[in-house]
């Protein structure tokens, strides 16, 4: 019997139903390219320059003939008196970050879920998801304003209660640092997060709720035994991401929030630190190095998150 031939089999075919493919998925294929050069300019062009973390880079002789000097800033940084300073501030204000800014957008979908309400729950959504919309300057200066001492609304507030005697400078106060700046992220990024998970809910059959109501199931066994197993996944993707971000404490918040001195113990982070220290100061080598370290940490770390998250069945890769 003749051996039936399959265009499969015949040399050429894959690359044949690529560009067929190709050319079928054109539209899509051209909304991509877009995106896709915009990842090679800013992401991978620039990779290029971690040859600096290596040498003592000179503005003047480029990347080619600058003289190399191994791991010569990775060790100033390790022997840097703030080194365990600036870790101990990036993992506490990304753990708290990662425990109470992760769990809050979660929680407030599946508030504005149970809202039966059509137009208050509308009213609710962009309320909470404009002030991610704002820039971290206004943020900053509205939060500066409500804690000022001179007519600032929390201080009149407490002073009012009697709570306090006196106005309290809540930004020269290290104690309060942490637990203002985690406040304000949270306030900032909350409503834009939940958006995803409402997203997700909505993805649920509706069938499910409507037997476990026969069933007489209460609003909240219907939240945790259909809700949130409805939305595990997007919850695995989200944590493997924080998790693999967690040394990317905050800049912009941060830079801005912490202005007063006193509070550089309790807010200088790597990415506030290599501002400080490598580009003000011009050590770019130094800021590099640095850098390069919290990358490869990071990528440590999201490796670590996805292999535990594919032992129970849903990972990135």
């Amino acid at each position: 019997m003749k051996k039936r031939t399959t265009s499969a089999s015949l040399p050429g075919a894959d690359h044949k139903s690529f560009w067929f493919r190709f050319s079928r998925q054109l539209d899509l294929q051209l909304m991509v390219i877009p995106a896709m050069g915009l990842i090679l300019i800013f992401s991978y062009l620039p990779m290029y320059g971690v040859l600096m973390a290596f040498q003592d880079y000179d503005i003047f002789q480029g990347f080619l003939h600058s003289p190399w000097v191994g791991l010569k800033h990775f060790k100033m940084f390790f022997e840097a008196p703030e080194f365990w300073t600036v870790m101990r501030n990036t993992f506490v204000i990304s753990a708290l970050r990662l425990l109470i800014g992760f769990p809050a957008p979660i929680l407030l979908a599946l508030i504005l879920n149970e809202i039966s309400h059509l137009r208050f729950k509308r009213i609710i959504q962009t309320v909470s998801y404009l002030p991610h919309f704002l820039s971290w300057v206004i943020v900053s200066g509205f939060v500066a304003s409500m804690l000022a001492t001179d007519n600032g609304s929390i201080n009149m507030l407490l002073q009012k209660l009697h709570l306090v005697n006196e106005p309290v400078n809540f930004l020269s106060i290290p104690e309060y640092f942490w637990a203002i700046l985690i406040g304000t992220g949270v306030w900032k990024e909350i409503g834009f997060s939940a958006i995803v998970y409402l997203a997700a809910i909505a993805g649920i059959n509706p069938e499910i709720y409507e037997a476990a109501s026969i069933d007489g199931a209460s609003r909240l066994k219907k939240i945790w035994y259909i809700t949130l197993p409805g939305i595990t996944g997007v919850i695995t993707i989200f944590m493997i991401l924080a998790v693999g971000d967690i040394l990317s404490a905050g800049f912009e918040d941060i830079l801005l929030l912490a202005k007063n001195p006193v509070l550089q113990d309790v807010s200088d982070v790597i990415d506030t630190y290599v501002y400080r220290v490598g580009i003000r100061n011009s050590l770019f080598s130094y800021a590099a190095a640095v850098g390069l370290f919290k990358s490869v940490i990071s990528v440590v770390l999201l490796t670590a998150a996805n292999m535990m998250a594919r032992k129970l069945g849903r990972s990135l890769w």
